[in-house]
């Protein structure tokens, strides 16, 4: 699974996910990218299952490009704590995603081989997502 080797803060607030990405908004590195269109948290476990299935369904062929990091701290309180005494354990990483953020590339194979892939991959995701093109 993902996640960073050092963080400034082991533990972070949940912060909002308003706003729209425009920056990090086109196909950059393949020929073909998911790009989600709404926000939402994705696990680095959620992550590594669309990356398995895009390598598998696109045969070990072509490149990927992951565009998503999860470097964001969830914590949760153990089950039947009284309250107060802190913040809880770290248990997962997530990467915050807003509308118009590429989560995935590919390049090196079919459009139908691709576009299949990243279709398998979009229903891994929680958040709503769409297939781009690379417009030449």
């Amino acid at each position: 699974m993902l996640s960073p080797k050092k963080t400034k803060f082991r533990k972070y607030h949940r912060g909002n996910m308003r706003g729209r990405v425009y920056l990090k908004d086109s196909v950059s590195f393949g020929e073909y990218a998911l790009q989600s269109t709404e926000p939402g948290w994705i696990n680095s476990r959620q992550i590594e299952a669309a990356r398995r299935v895009i390598t598998r369904s696109s045969r070990r062929g072509g490149k990927l490009w992951i565009r998503i990091f999860p470097d964001k701290p969830v914590t949760f309180r153990a089950a039947e704590t009284r309250m107060g005494s802190g913040k809880g354990n770290v248990e997962y990483w997530v990467s915050v995603v807003k509308p118009g953020k590429i989560l995935f590339e590919v390049a090196g194979i079919s459009s139908v081989l691709a576009r299949s892939a990243l279709r398998i991959a979009a229903y891994k995701m929680p958040v709503k997502t769409r297939i781009l093109a690379k417009i030449n």
